[in-house]
């Protein structure tokens, strides 16, 4: 006991992988007085029972850089630490038994060449020279990865261990953290079987325990963890002497394989097989009162139940014939936490001061690297090298209750392996947030998509159009919708559009000091009294963190309000910034208003039918108002690019404001429409999107944000300097809209590589049709030096690359904003 620890600057609760590497770069990047506890031995959790696969695919650019970087890595983690590891790269097989399997493919192979990965197309006869055991009739080609692989998990954390205390950092196994303590200064107290720990810092990384230890934030602003631990079940088949025959004989491992629209993965293990499924009938466990989470789990399975495989297990013995031949070996049915969305939790902890977490990893053996690097980045530096969005805990808000999760998890893991179309809703843990007239856009053949857990209508169907969810499971632009986006487009074009737009995040801040602290926190201006504008806020890097409205109603009295899936990230950066013994109020009041977009023409006679307010007002300015009796902030913005207003009204009012509009609209041809058409509106005038075009991975300069920047105001704003800095050495990127010389039958997805010959030359951040002026438009950063209007770039869509058009640095549609300002 004289040598437990008893202060340390951050204490990581949980020895899994994802927590020893966490451990492991805290102490690379000088942070060595930190600890780690683990309950009983390192790996006792998920990680023991680990397939080890370590894949660099994947179609998310974020979780493609942790993965890369892992393995990286991982190549010379033994030799650095002096610690034996069997890291075996075989590279791997993906196969596709479809077109869209095989666009999704081209797509990944796109991001992954742009980060330095080697993957490739195959045709069938080239996936079986690599793979002779597979059987190729079926399928339309495969997808190639020579960096893949498998690892010991075991090894990979004890050598990350190693290489933590190396540098001086500790591990206490079998001590387990009871609870915490957050004192009025913001550090911390971690409670232990051994006794106590002071830190500055705690890091929950309990894995599928996560949940329970969040628990003891809740006192401090914290939340349940949103996450269900799945059964995962594999098995490994007894030696195979044709298999082994064969890898004698030339020297190496057959290459991994996965069979991603059956749903498992096949891995060579010594002489014989392993096979993993993603069975559709999954199973979650410790859910209900009669199955109850043990205390400890520790290096202990569930029960096997290769019942509920055997689909799967026969269409494997069908592709590859010798998995058939040989007897089980041994099966492992053991837990795995999946968060909603299958992607981790690795971030701040929301709502709490110096807490973050680095949880619920489903995958957590190839991304366990990077993963440790990004959560050093946010506890040591308070940012990260790549925009993590995707993996952060705050992109789940209230709605994530066990009844979501539960629904979720279940969902994503029953389609490890499913595409993600850009027209298509996943089904499950739907409903959550409802807009007070719901029924009437379902009524009105509203086709509803799911933002921060709000139902929004995407597009409106008509009677006898295709609704089902498999006329959705397509990369094309043409479907059902395609004709009814542009019916929409075209009423905001021509007379007006009517869009229910419940759920964006509202601030409210309040009191004297309020105006200079968002002057010494924007990066540049705020509107004058009876205005509203927007405000950009950037990291010390001058990187883009959010942008918010700001509705200015008195001196120091605002309204801010951004985008809905930013409500937590957003109130969480105001108040990390607002300066002590502040007289002025910060008040979340996202659930006391709702919202109607009405644009369009038309929209002065329908709002001047229904109120005596001044609607000659110009743009950017708003006013309180009566709208047929009912009181409603008119506020003269639209992102839509067409003369309008959003209609601000308390969220008991919105029936109401509604139905009196619909009734004063529908006559003179206004139409409701829904997030896809505004998407496509919004492209045409080169309106950014938050986490999309808007991300830390840009600066407010390469972003095109200059006029938004104010070099000259006495405030020093976080990234002044750094920005004042690029300025003065030129950009390396620029912010481009760009539009296909001749469309293909897809838009450019997020992270479309752009070529200029041989060369990858920047990425799209957005894509869409302009029905206004009928071209497929893609946003996004090209390298400086080419980003000349009229220039030519070519733009890979699903492997195909398509000429386009740098265009002008104005708005596609109605460049002088007249329409807008009418």
């Amino acid at each position: 006991m004289s040598d437990f620890p008893t202060s340390a600057r951050v204490v990581i609760i949980g020895g899994g992988v994802v927590g020893v590497s966490t451990l492991y770069h805290l102490a690379k990047k000088g942070w060595t007085d930190c600890v780690l506890l683990e309950k009983n031995e390192l790996t006792a959790g998920s990680t023991w029972h680990a397939a080890g696969n370590c894949p660099s695919f994947s179609t998310s650019w974020a979780v493609m850089n942790m993965q890369r970087y892992s393995l990286g890595l991982y190549k010379g983690l033994a030799e650095e630490v002096d610690y034996p590891m069997s890291y075996h790269v075989t590279g791997s097989i993906r196969l596709a038994h479809s077109k869209e399997r095989m666009q999704e493919f081209a797509r990944a192979m796109g991001m992954g060449n742009y980060q330095g990965l080697n993957l490739r197309l195959l045709n069938p006869e080239e996936a079986q020279e690599l793979h002779p055991f597979l059987e190729t009739h079926d399928i339309k080609g495969a997808l190639y990865d020579p960096d893949d692989g498998d690892i010991d998990p075991a090894q990979l954390t004890q050598a990350l261990a190693k290489g933590a205390r190396q540098m001086g950092a500790k591990v206490e196994r079998f001590c387990a953290a009871t609870g915490v303590t957050q004192h009025p200064n913001g550090t911390w107290t971690v409670h232990t079987e051994k006794g106590d720990i002071d830190c500055e810092i705690v890091v929950n990384s309990a894995g599928y325990y996560a949940q329970r230890v969040g628990e003891w934030f809740k006192p401090y602003g914290g939340r349940t963890v949103p996450m269900v631990t799945m059964s995962h079940q594999f098995f490994l088949t007894e030696e195979i002497p044709e298999l082994k025959a064969w890898t004698e004989e030339h020297g190496h491992k057959v290459p991994l394989l996965r069979d991603v629209d059956v749903s498992y993965y096949l891995r060579q293990d010594k002489h014989g097989l392993n096979l993993g499924p993603y069975e559709p009938n999954c199973k979650a466990h410790w859910v209900t009162p009669d199955d109850p989470m043990p205390e400890d789990f520790s290096f202990q399975l569930y029960p096997d139940d290769l019942e509920r495989l055997e689909a799967i297990i026969e269409d494997a013995m069908a592709r590859v014939p010798i998995l058939g031949t040989s007897g089980v070996g041994r099966v492992i049915n053991g837990p795995i936490p999946y968060a909603p969305d299958g992607l981790p939790l690795l971030g701040p902890m929301p709502g709490v001061k110096n807490a973050f977490e680095a949880c619920v990893f489903t995958f957590g053996i190839t991304q366990g690297g990077g993963a440790g690097k990004v959560a050093a980045e946010w506890i040591v530096d308070g940012k990260t090298e790549w925009d993590m969005w995707s993996c952060d805990p705050r992109r789940y808000t209230d709605y994530t209750d066990q009844d979501y999760c539960h629904q979720k998890a279940v969902e994503t893991y029953g389609h490890e392996y499913g595409m993600h179309f850009p027209h298509h809703a996943w089904p499950a843990g739907r409903d959550k947030k409802l807009s007070p007239v719901h029924d009437r856009i379902i009524a009105q053949g509203g086709q509803m998509g799911a933002y921060n857990g709000w139902e929004r209508a995407n597009w409106f169907a008509k009677d006898g159009d295709d609704t089902s969810e498999e006329a959705t499971q397509t990369w094309d632009r043409n479907g059902p919708w395609q004709p009814r986006i542009k019916e929409e487009c075209e009423a905001v074009r021509d007379a007006a559009g009517l869009l229910d737009l419940p759920g964006f995040s509202r601030f409210r801040l309040q009191g004297p000091g309020a105006a200079e602290f968002l002057r010494g926190l924007c990066t540049g201006g705020i509107p004058k009294v009876g205005r509203i504008g927007l405000l950009y806020f950037a990291d010390d890097r001058g990187r883009i963190v959010t942008e918010m409205s700001a509705m200015r109603l008195d001196e120091d009295f605002f309204f801010l309000i951004t985008a809905a899936v930013a409500q937590w990230h957003d109130m969480e950066w105001l108040q990390k910034h607002l300066p002590e013994g502040a007289e002025f109020t910060l008040t979340d009041v996202t659930k006391e208003f709702s919202c109607q977009i009405l644009s369009g023409p038309k929209s002065r006679e329908i709002l001047a039918s229904l109120t005596d307010a001044d609607l000659s007002q110009p743009w950017l300015t708003h006013q309180p108002a009566e709208l047929d009796g009912t009181w409603v902030q008119l506020v003269r913005v639209s992102f839509a690019g067409e003369l309008g207003w959003e209609i601000h009204s308390k969220v008991e009012d919105t029936p109401a404001v509604y139905d009196a509009l619909m009734r004063a609209g529908t006559p003179l041809g206004m139409k409701p429409f829904g997030m896809f058409a505004l998407n496509a509106l919004r492209m045409e005038k080169g309106y950014r999107a938050w986490k999309g075009d808007l991300s830390t991975d840009y600066s407010m300069l390469e972003g095109g944000l200059d006029r938004f920047v104010k070099f000259d105001k006495p405030q020093d704003f976080p990234g002044k300097a750094a920005l004042l800095a690029e300025k003065q050495a030129g950009v390396k990127k620029r912010f481009v809209t760009l539009t296909l010389d001749e469309a293909g039958p897809s838009d450019a997805p997020y992270m479309s590589t752009l070529w200029v010959g041989d060369q990858v030359v920047g990425e799209t951040t957005s894509g869409a049709w302009g029905y206004r002026v009928n071209k497929s438009i893609a946003l996004g950063m090209l390298r400086a030096d080419l980003a000349v209007p009229g220039g030519k770039v070519e733009v890979d869509i699903y492997g195909e690359r398509y000429p386009a058009t740098i265009a002008e640095d104005a708005p596609l549609w109605d460049p002088e904003n007249a329409r807008i300002k009418a």
